[in-house]
């Protein structure tokens, strides 16, 4: 009688010689298909850079200019009376809306200024009132003049409207305490 030998068997493996590349692909998936929200920060355009000897300096009358200033406690002026934040866009728009008709040269400027530790969301919740100022005035110039919404205006119209209201801001350097 032959006797058989029994094997031995080894003992059962999962192969992880690809798990390196599955998880490289996972990640590189996730890399691509994900939505990274980025904060763009405020939208202004910014004037090109002009050496202050060439700089030309022009004289603002009293009643073209609208001045702005909040200090750090969150009180704001507009023209050396005290206002709430959110009575900003009502007091500009009758200024604004008075100046339509006028050159370009005797529109509004509205100066913006702000003391150094002014806190940001006080500085953008002004700014956010000065251009909803502009954009409500726009809105009714474009609906008596046009009859429709300034979303809904070409090109040409949409630059006439601008032509006649430009916004002018005046940013100015915040004082130090």
């Amino acid at each position: 009688m032959v006797k058989i030998k029994k094997r031995k068997l080894g003992e059962a493996q999962i192969p992880t010689s690809s798990m390196a590349d599955i998880a490289f692909l996972l990640l590189l998936f996730f890399l691509v298909s994900t939505n990274i929200d980025v904060d763009t920060g405020i939208g202004l355009v910014l004037p090109e850079f002009v050496p202050p000897e060439e700089q030309e300096f022009v004289p603002l009358s009293k009643d073209r200019m609208a001045a702005l200033l909040i200090n750090e406690n969150g009180d704001v002026l507009l023209d050396g009376n005290i206002i709430a934040i959110p009575q900003i866009k009502d007091n500009l728009k009758v200024r604004i809306t008075e100046k339509i008709d006028l050159p370009s040269n005797r529109k509004l400027v509205v100066s913006v200024k702000t003391d150094r530790r002014t806190v940001y969301n006080l500085y953008l919740q002004s700014l956010d009132q000065v251009k909803g100022a502009y954009f409500e005035v726009w809105e009714e110039y474009a609906g008596a003049k046009y009859g429709k919404s300034v979303r809904d205006l070409t090109p040409e119209e949409l630059e006439d409207v601008r032509a006649k209201i430009p916004i002018i801001i005046s940013i100015a350097e915040p004082e130090k305490v």
